[in-house]
């Protein structure tokens, strides 16, 4: 929620495929300078085995890492720290046992963002590093497990993509053990093409002005070519393709001596140039300059933004509410309902919770523009599915789950009723819902609720009496969560009581 004292210092944990980073920064107005960073190398999406499943060592070595960043990161208010995992940790499938012992090494929540979240993460960071400007402009990012890009103007993302070809993949699939061939190229070089050509009409060189790459594969790549007299400036396709006869020439990783090729890079080194490559080809790139910023810095001007007033997800929701033409008035009445018995509801109510528990109730309508029938499970997939920027993987779980459970039997929540807070949401989204069946403002009335394992609710008995439908509709919802284990006590509140 948005503070009027936004926090000083704030700091991001990127979850990668190659590696793990973390970095500190301070505010200063509404700049954000570095203050402090931390990069280990662990190659996690290489923790994966046959069947993609994160293997006892990775763990451990993840574990340990983020142990070690949690001591750089204590005493930091979690408002001003995010940690966000990306490509592994959404292909993994073991990943959702594995995130609560992360969570607890680490001290903090982790968000695992789908890829157009990260594309849009990384396009903010770097649009805060580049000259302002209005004119169109690529961005590349070329991580461990995916690649993303990126055409924005100025800080405004316009097309966003993320594709699974990475350094770290392509090394492993193309070239085991560090062998560097002229086959090896060539098979690797033809596979990107055929990832990126899917994107390439909407992405080549006639829709922006000029190329950036961002990440320490570009950044690297960039040194290397300069370094070695193989490209003027920038990254070309001639350069490129002289790196990769004299990587061919090499023959193996072991025997590769380039200036400015640092140890830690040139394991995956391979599969970023054949990456970069195929980018270059299948976008008719004539040049790509490197750039800082990227993801992490992204993350920290997006946090920034959610601890001032241009948290971009409240921008999200309203464009929600206008593309799925939603009727505000209702939505709002239901939203600052439930928003209210949730606090009453939850024992320890978290600000967090309830602002999901408000844009739940907000959204719950959007599966309207799907069918008027059903329209809670056509909204929980739209919120589970859509591109929702600014929002991470699991809250758009949580948002679809709520919609979800809004209305209706609670069978298809049971496995979510275990957890209290969880519980707490639901029911008061439930509730604020049925409240308004009518759709219409329902006037002052004073509700009280408690819950736990059973739960108390108490309406003024007069108010009952003048609306039975309402009354009539309670009755059924108690009994949806008797038979789902946990009662719900009906109470009538006197006239003295009620006032």
């Amino acid at each position: 929620m948005p503070q009027h004292n936004p926090p000083r210092t704030l700091a991001v944990v990127d979850l990668g495929s190659n590696s793990f980073r973390l970095e500190v920064g301070r505010v200063e107005g509404e700049q954000i300078f570095r203050l402090d960073t931390w990069r280990e190398t662990i190659r996690f999406g290489a923790g994966l085995d046959r069947k993609g499943n994160l293997t006892a060592k990775a763990q451990r070595d993840a574990l340990a890492c983020l142990a070690r960043f949690a001591e750089r990161l204590a005493g930091l208010h979690p408002s001003a720290v995010r940690a966000v995992a990306t490509n592994t940790f959404r292909v993994a499938r073991n990943a959702h046992e594995f995130m609560p012992r992360a969570t607890a090494a680490l001290g903090f929540p982790i968000d695992v963002i789908g890829g157009h979240e990260e594309a849009r993460l990384i396009y903010l960071g770097v649009a805060h590093v580049l000259p302002p400007s209005t004119a169109p402009r690529l961005v590349i990012d070329i991580g461990g497990g995916s690649t993303e890009f990126i055409i924005g103007r100025g800080f405004e993302p316009e097309r966003l993509e993320s594709l699974k070809v990475g350094c770290l993949g392509m090394t492993q699939r193309f070239f085991a053990e560090g062998r560097l061939s002229a086959q090896a190229f060539a098979a690797a070089k033809t596979h990107a093409r055929a990832e990126i050509e899917a994107i390439a009409k909407d992405f080549d060189r006639a829709h922006w002005n000029a190329g950036y790459a961002s990440s320490g594969t570009a950044l690297a790549l960039a040194d290397i070519l300069e370094g070695n007299g193989l490209s003027s400036g920038g990254i070309t396709p001639e350069g490129l393709a002289r790196l990769e006869k004299r990587m061919i020439r090499a023959g193996t990783v072991e025997r590769l001596h380039l200036a400015g090729l640092k140890a830690s890079r040139a394991p995956v080194l391979a599969g970023g140039l054949a990456v970069m490559s195929a980018a270059v080809k299948e976008l008719r790139a004539e040049r790509i300059n490197p750039v800082g910023g990227a993801l992490r810095l992204g993350v920290l001007y997006d946090l920034l933004g959610r601890s001032g007033d241009r948290d971009s997800r409240v921008v999200t929701v309203e464009r929600f509410l206008e593309r799925y033409r939603v009727d505000r008035e209702h939505a709002s009445r239901v939203a600052a309902m439930a928003k209210r018995l949730y606090e009453e509801a939850a024992s320890q109510p978290q600000a967090m919770a309830a602002q999901h528990v408000e844009w739940a109730a907000m959204l719950h309508e959007v599966g309207f523009t799907v069918s008027h029938i059903g329209f809670h499970k056509h909204g929980a997939y739209i919120l589970q599915n859509a591109d929702m920027p600014g929002f991470a993987s699991g809250e758009q779980q949580r948002l679809a789950l709520l919609v979800l459970g809004c209305r209706g039997n609670l069978d298809k929540v049971a496995g979510a009723l275990a957890d209290p807070d969880t519980r707490a949401q639901l029911l008061a989204v439930r509730l604020a819902v049925l409240f308004h069946h009518a759709r219409r403002p329902i006037g002052p009335v004073r509700i009280t609720l408690s819950a736990g394992r059973s739960t108390r609710l108490a309406v003024p008995a007069r108010w009952l009496a003048a609306h039975p439908l309402t009354a009539h509709l309670l009755e059924k919802e108690a009994g949806e969560w008797r038979a789902a284990g946990y009662p719900i006590r009906l109470g009538r509140l006197t006239r003295l009581q009620a006032r």
